[in-house]
């Protein structure tokens, strides 16, 4: 038992630095309100009126998330050739030029469809 008495420590330190930075922030905090920080989204824009059952999103945002993960995910792939990159040999240099060579002409397609403007 005495191998886990520092994870305990540890977890009783964290736990209680996290309670105690969450009870004194009220307390310490400048308190400067105005409209615009009551508001849902603070980011510099004043907040468009939404319609009472809220409002519907762009396409093109929904296709810009998906491409982001479609293209997020197939960069992991590269964490394991890289890992074992000297146990593949030319196969693996071979199969990884193949993958990337898929994911540009994606990329391209993409691209040339005008999918990542934002407008």
């Amino acid at each position: 038992m005495e191998l886990y008495v520092p994870i305990v420590v540890l977890a009783v330190l964290a736990a209680g630095f996290a309670v105690f930075s969450v009870s004194i922030a009220p307390f310490t905090g400048p308190k400067r309100w105005n409209r615009a920080k009551l508001d849902a989204y603070e980011c510099g824009i004043e907040p468009t009126p939404q319609p009472v059952g809220g409002g519907r999103f762009p396409l093109k945002y929904m296709i810009t998330a998906m491409l982001f993960i479609v293209f997020d995910i197939e960069i992991i792939f590269l964490y394991p050739w890289a890992v074992a990159f000297d146990k593949l040999g030319v196969f693996g240099l071979v199969e990884m030029m193949l993958f990337i060579v898929t994911v540009l002409v994606a990329y391209a397609y993409v691209w040339r469809r005008r999918g990542l403007d934002w407008d």
